[in-house]
Parts: C-alpha cells; sequence; structure tokens
C-alpha cells in the first residue's frame, strides 16, 4: 500500500509539473508574441492601404482568443480603430491610396454608414480609392460603390437585388419534442417570441418588417445613386428587377467601372502611384498599419468618456460580448463621479435582453445626466433593451439605417413534461409548503391563475418601461405608447416620431458632447470604458471556450446559427426587453 501511495504521489507531482511548465512555456509565447505585435511597422513611400474587412466588425476590438494573442491580428475588425485607421491614412505622406478588396462583409447597415463616410472623408485628401471583388455582397457594394475605380472579376458577380430578413420558426419542432411554451407578453409588435407558437410571420410582423426593412433599402440606394451619379429610380428598377446577374451586367448598368482580375487592379494602382509594373506594390494590411496617436496623445486633463454597450443585455459583470449589468453600471458610475470626465456619450449596439439588466444600467444613466452631458450614440441595433438604457440620455443619436425602438417586454416559460413523460420516459413529482412553491416551473403545466399572475407582471414591467420612456422623450406617456407595442423602427422612422433626436454618426455625438461640456475639439481626451479583459484573462479562460465553441461550429455546420437561438433561450432569466432573435438583413 505504501508503495502504491508512493507512486500516485509521484505521479501527481509528476502531472503537476508537467502542467506548471507548459502553462509557463505558453505564458513565455504569448508575452513574445505580444511584445512583437507592438513593434510599429515602417510603412515604404509609395504604399497603398489594403482593406479586406474579412472578420467581423464591431464596435471595439477585441483580442480574447489564443489565437490572436499570437499573432498581430485581432479577432475581429474594431470600428474605432477602423476609422482612424482610415483618418490616419489620410494625412500620411507614405500612403497614397487605399485599395478595397472585398467579398462578404460582415457587419450591421450603420457600422458600414460608418466605414463609408470615413473613406469619404479619406477621398477629400485627394488620394485615390480602388475597389476589387470576385464577388460582391449587397454590403459590400455599399462600400465599393463611393471608389474611384470598382474592378469587378469578369467572372465574377454582384448581388443588387434589394435587402431581404429571414425569420426561423420552431412550433413543428416543439411539437414533436413535446414541448408546450408559455408566452407573456404585450403588444402586438412584439414578434421576438413568434418562431416559439407559430410556423409564419404574424401580419404586424411582416407589416413592422417591410417598413423598416424599405427605409434601409430607400437610404442605401440614394447614397449609391449619388456615388455612382444613377437616378435613384434608376436603381430602384435595377434592383426591384434583378438586372444584375453577371459582370457583364454591372458593367453595363454603371455599378462598376471595370471589369478586369486582381493583378489588373494591382497594375492601375502601380500607375497611379508611378511605380513600373514589373514592380511589386507595397500593399500594406491593416493588421500591420498600427492606429493613429490622436486623442489618446494629448495632454488635456478633460476627458469625454465612451462607454460601449455591445452584446446582449444580462444581469451580473457579463463579459466583453455582453452587456452586463453590473460591469456596465460600474462604469457609468465611475464616468459620473469622475471629476476629469466632462460628459459621456453611451455608444449602444445591442438587441436587448434581460429587463432588470437594462433597468439597472437605465437607473446610472439617469443619475449621470443630472451631474454632467450624457449622449446616445446608437450603432446597427438599439432596440428594446439597448433602447431602454439609451431613453434617458440628454440626446440620441442615430444613423437612417439603425434598428431602434421595440419598446415592449415577454416571457417565456416551456412546460416540457410532455417531452419527459411522453418521449423520454420520465415523470416528476415535487412536495411544496405552498400552493405555488414551484413557481416558476417546467416540468408540469400552468394554471390559468399562474399564467395571468405572469401576465400581470409582464404588463406591469410594459407599464414601466413606457412611463420612463415617455419621460426621456418628453411626450405623453399614450402618444409614446403608440410608437411602442414591441414595435422596430429604422433611425429615419424613429426620427419622424421622436424616438431619436438626431441622425448621424459616432462622431457627430462626440460632437455634442464636447459643445454640451463646452469643451473645444482639441481640449479633451477620450476614455473608454469598460475596461475589455487584459491579457492574463484572456490566456487563462480562452482555451477551453474558444476549443469548444470551434467543436460546436465545425459538427452543426449550418445548423450553428439555430444552437446559438437554443443557448439564448436557456440563459434568459426573467422578463426580457428583446427584439426579433434572428433579425439577419442580407
Amino acid at each position: 500500500m505504501r508503495q502504491f501511495l508512493k507512486y500516485v504521489g509521484a505521479t501527481l507531482v509528476g502531472l503537476m509539473l508537467f502542467f506548471t511548465v507548459g502553462f509557463l512555456f505558453l505564458l513565455a509565447l504569448a508575452f513574445a508574441a505580444a511584445s512583437s505585435s507592438d513593434k510599429d511597422t515602417v510603412v515604404a513611400e509609395d504604399s497603398v492601404l489594403e482593406l479586406k474587412l474579412d472578420r467581423p466588425l464591431a464596435e471595439r476590438e477585441s483580442r480574447e482568443s489564443v489565437g490572436s494573442l499570437f499573432s498581430r491580428q485581432a479577432d475581429n475588425i474594431g470600428l474605432d480603430q477602423l476609422k482612424k485607421t482610415i483618418a490616419r491614412a489620410k494625412t500620411d505622406d507614405d500612403i497614397k491610396g487605399i485599395f478595397l478588396n472585398l467579398e462578404l462583409v460582415q457587419g450591421g447597415m450603420a457600422s458600414l454608414e460608418e466605414v463609408r463616410d470615413a473613406l469619404l472623408d479619406f477621398k477629400k485628401s485627394g488620394k485615390f480609392l480602388v475597389a476589387y471583388s470576385d464577388m460582391a455582397s449587397e454590403k459590400s457594394y455599399y462600400l465599393t460603390s463611393i471608389a474611384d475605380k470598382i474592378y469587378l472579376n469578369p467572372q465574377g458577380t454582384l448581388e443588387f437585388n434589394g435587402l431581404s430578413s429571414e425569420t426561423f420558426y420552431y412550433k413543428n419542432l416543439f411539437d414533436k419534442l413535446g414541448i408546450e411554451p408559455y408566452i407573456f407578453r404585450v403588444g402586438s409588435f412584439k414578434s421576438a417570441v413568434e418562431p416559439y407558437f407559430r410556423t409564419s410571420m404574424s401580419d404586424s410582423a411582416r407589416l413592422q418588417t417591410a417598413s423598416f426593412l424599405n427605409s434601409l433599402n430607400d437610404h442605401m440606394l440614394a447614397r449609391v445613386a449619388a456615388s455612382r451619379k444613377i437616378a435613384p429610380a434608376r436603381l430602384k428598377v435595377i434592383s426591384d428587377s434583378m438586372l444584375v446577374h453577371n459582370a457583364d451586367d454591372a458593367k453595363r448598368l454603371g455599378l462598376v467601372t471595370d471589369l478586369g482580375y486582381y493583378d489588373e487592379a494591382l497594375d492601375f494602382m502601380k500607375g497611379k502611384v508611378g511605380i513600373d509594373k514589373k514592380k511589386k506594390l507595397s500593399l500594406v494590411s491593416l493588421s500591420d498599419y498600427n492606429g493613429a496617436e490622436d486623442e489618446e496623445g494629448r495632454t488635456s486633463g478633460n476627458r469625454i468618456a465612451v462607454i460601449y454597450a455591445e452584446g446582449d443585455i444580462v444581469t451580473g459583470k457579463g463579459g466583453n460580448g455582453s452587456i452586463g449589468s453590473t460591469r456596465f453600471a460600474e462604469a457609468i458610475r465611475k464616468a459620473r463621479l469622475d471629476d476629469k470626465v466632462k460628459a459621456v456619450v453611451l455608444r449602444v449596439n445591442s438587441p436587448g435582453g434581460s429587463s432588470l439588466a437594462s433597468d439597472i444600467i437605465y437607473r446610472e444613466v439617469v443619475l449621470t445626466k443630472k451631474v454632467k452631458p450624457i449622449i446616445c450614440s446608437m450603432s446597427d441595433v438599439a432596440a428594446s433593451g439597448g433602447y431602454f438604457i439609451a431613453m434617458a440620455c440628454d440626446t440620441i443619436v442615430a444613423h437612417p439605417n439603425t434598428i431602434t425602438g421595440s419598446i415592449g417586454v415577454f416571457g417565456i416559460l416551456p412546460n416540457i413534461q410532455p417531452l419527459l413523460r411522453d418521449k423520454l420516459g420520465i415523470t416528476t413529482d415535487r412536495v411544496t409548503t405552498g400552493r405555488f412553491s414551484d413557481i416558476p416551473t417546467i416540468t408540469r403545466p400552468l394554471s390559468a391563475f399562474e399564467q395571468q399572475q405572469l401576465q400581470r407582471e409582464v404588463d406591469r414591467i410594459y407599464a414601466d418601461f413606457t412611463t420612463k420612456a415617455a419621460q426621456g422623450r418628453r411626450m405623453p406617456v399614450e402618444r409614446l405608447r403608440g410608437y411602442a407595442s414591441g414595435r422596430v423602427w429604422s433611425g429615419s422612422e424613429a426620427k419622424e416620431r421622436g424616438l431619436v433626436d438626431v441622425l448621424g454618426s459616432f462622431d457627430d455625438a462626440l460632437r455634442i458632447a464636447a459643445r454640451r461640456a463646452n469643451l473645444k475639439q482639441d481640449d479633451y481626451r477620450i476614455q473608454r470604458l469598460p475596461l475589455q479583459k487584459n491579457f492574463m484573462e484572456s490566456l487563462l479562460n480562452g482555451f477551453g471556450e474558444e476549443a469548444r465553441l470551434r467543436m460546436v461550429q465545425q459538427e452543426m455546420g449550418p445548423l450553428y446559427p439555430m444552437y446559438e437561438q437554443y443557448k439564448k433561450l436557456t440563459q434568459m432569466q426573467g422578463v426580457q426587453a428583446r427584439m426579433p432573435f434572428e433579425l439577419n438583413i442580407q
């Protein structure tokens, strides 16, 4: 026995040493990689900045995964960093132009609007902007349409047939599995719960989707028309009739300037730069081109705090990809109590989430508004709970193609007793100290009285939501409720109804905040909150989660989006202020 324990002890010591040495080795590699990635890239004369935008576009750059720790490339493309990079290229004498090498762009319409505006500002420098695509999606073409030269592969395709939004419905699946969802909601437009008890869109859901989708499409066509000097009515005919079937059609109709291959686009840029076609063109990638030292280098003691609220709204701390009520309440509180912070910009990109978490964050916005200006800048989506946390701000700025509104709440409580009993052969029994001690429960049907009580609570929260929204928007509550009921609006539609104040960008919101705080443009620094996970936290937390997600994605393939929606459903706690789940605009 003593010998056995000796061997076991030696084995455990060996394993501990192995994992310790291995961890320290990985840590050393990661620090070496991080150190090397901090070195500035030397940009040669007559260079061209190449933008591929081949990673998801997010509000802030994230380096949370294991892979990003060992490379110069982040997990996504931070919108703030991308705009700074384009601005830097505008004044960098070594950068002669920008090359948009785009195919499928992963970003929302409002985010693309900000990138497009940054590129239009770049063109004011007189430098060239050239675009090339093997195949161009509607979103990527929205960006490339402003280029001086637009190359499309002669055998490539250009999608120009309007926007669409598709929703998955799970009623038949639930019927087969034996899951009975109890739905509690307020407002006929609160369609987030429809996938669980319908097989298709309701009339109200179809009405609101068609309304804001056409608003977004009309805005896009108007801007493309201005860039390509084609009448908007003509573009509408081209889109609605799907006249673009191939590259020749795109060239004939004036959507692109040239049909050519990648090397031909490079040869054109070589001519613009003034080098021989036999020589190599110096292309600088986004990852290699470091961001500009703009406001971070200012010495002013004044600050404008920018609080990035991106993702689902959840209770607790949350993570880099979610809006945790505790973490964001602390961030807003920190900005409010810091005397150096003269104003706050709340940047919202969220479809909503927990009603309780939204209210916790809302309270901090209200308190901040009493002592210093707080301006909301809406990104791609600021709906339901996303609108909740924004509605108390002094001024709300949204893009015309922002998705917002959806002022409403809902709750879902599934009864899985038929699944357990009839499909799996599992039964349950219980002992309670009171008649309703097991509420909420998912293993038995709810009585009519229990359903009534849960619906009453949803009604109460909706009344609170709309009352606070009316106060924030300074309008009668009955008028506000006419725009609520869970209905989703485009930014343009919301502006017409007083749900937002200004149509504009993040930079517009920043200027408004500075003006309200009586700050000149060069008399403040930006403080970005909340702090993202640091290097060590990413290293300690990234391995298991990243590996698990990749395995699930590989195994499920095209079914992975439905798995993501299932995960969201299982993680919901309490009443939700959330817009329709899968609002995927293509």
